[in-house]
């Protein structure tokens, strides 16, 4: 049978013969494999992935579907529905959308204004030209550093070396763990600071000696404030990280929980050390000084451990920061030296009726703190499990 001309004609079904059916191709570009699990850590962290794509309607639910970003009840437009909706229409409908597809530039700003209106901290990825006034206009710009154009790189805020969306939920966990670290030392060194102040406080009130000298002080700062502070910044990421809800970004590091935390340890530090005073005043003023001192510093070694997080060290690892064990070691060899080692009591103000009894009374009343934070702990631990 002779064909038609296909540049002169029309193609008809009359065109469609004498064919042999050879085979069927088909291409997609399958998402990456850890995607789907990045994507599911971002929800659990409270961070809601939304995909915005010049893509087909159809081909962006698809892919977004498989990942987890869209769900059942989502919901999916594209540039001409977007066009259609006015803004107030869009923001009452904003956090149902998990899909963008067929979208401009002009809708991709429109849509990170929308979420910061809500007062949402909006990250924003992108590689091509057309991404780069989003960038510019979110909170957080993040370009591609492999497959961005240089006008994406310089409007963006950071660049992802690797071009992987996990390395972005990686720096979510790194940044919080980094976070959690600063507050964690900063808990440290507020209650021990605090509990030293109610001494000097109450001794004052009531006409007594002074609990600490100078130099004790001093000691006090360089070692046992210091040291475990600086292992409280190597604290390695704790459990349950990417599981908290974010943060305001007008929250104040010194919040109600950390209020909470620097009072109740505070309080307990300066009982004990009160104890220890009028336990060593029975005898004289200058080992009365000597007993706060030990029971200070020693209790604020234990707190080293207490403020490495939220959790009790059955949890968290004894042995997973071995910078806090270290600065324990450390601290309590340098407090050992200056209680024993007969030269160095005149420079430390040491009174040499110290007896071994003395620092067993000392070593018991530091502990007191510790073990109430660790019992109490454990037993929420419990009850949580349960």
């Amino acid at each position: 049978m002779q064909r038609k001309s296909l540049i002169d004609s029309a193609i008809t079904l009359e065109d469609e013969c004498d064919y042999a059916y050879v085979g069927l191709v088909a291409m997609t570009d399958p998402p990456r494999e850890e995607s789907k699990t990045a994507v599911a850590d971002c929800i659990s962290a409270g961070i809601k992935p939304i995909m915005i794509t010049g893509d087909h309607k159809l081909t962006a639910m698809a892919i977004a579907k498989e990942i987890g970003i869209f769900k059942e009840g989502d919901k999916c437009l594209d540039g001409t529905e977007l066009d259609a909706i006015s803004d107030e229409e869009l923001s009452a409908q904003l956090e149902q959308i998990s899909v963008y597809a067929r979208v401009s530039p002009v809708h991709k700003i429109r849509i990170v204004d929308l979420w910061q209106q809500k007062n949402k901290v909006v990250a924003m990825t992108g590689d091509g030209v057309n991404d780069a006034p989003a960038l510019k206009k979110a909170d957080i710009g993040v370009a591609m550093g492999i497959t961005g154009t240089e006008v994406s790189k310089d409007a963006a805020s950071m660049i992802l070396a690797d071009d992987n969306f996990a390395t972005i939920v990686k720096a979510v966990a790194n940044g919080r763990c980094i976070y959690g670290n600063i507050k964690n030392a900063i808990k440290f060194l507020l209650a021990g600071n605090t509990a030293a102040i109610i001494v000097v406080l109450i001794t004052t009130f009531f006409n007594l000696p002074l609990p600490f000298t100078p130099v004790h002080l001093l000691f006090i700062n360089l070692l046992t404030d210091s040291l475990p502070a600086l292992a409280l910044c190597m604290e390695p990421m704790q459990p349950g990280v990417m599981n908290e809800k974010p943060r305001s970004s007008n929250e104040s590091i010194l919040n109600k929980e950390t209020g909470v935390y620097i009072l109740f340890h505070s309080i307990v530090i300066a009982v004990c050390v009160m104890i220890a005073f009028m336990i060593g005043n029975q005898v004289s003023g200058t080992l009365a000084s000597t007993m706060a001192f030990a029971v200070l510093c020693l209790a604020r070694l234990f707190e080293g451990f207490d403020s490495r997080g939220k959790y009790s060290l059955a949890k968290l690892g004894f042995t997973t920061n071995m910078f806090s064990v270290g600065a324990f070691l450390a601290g309590a060899g340098f407090l050992a030296c200056a209680l024993f080692i007969t030269p160095l009591h005149g420079f430390m103000n040491i009174d040499s009726a110290f007896t071994m009894t003395n620092a067993l009374q000392v070593l018991g009343l530091a502990f007191v703190p510790f073990a109430v934070t660790q019992i109490a702990r454990m037993i929420r631990e419990a009850v949580t499990k349960k």
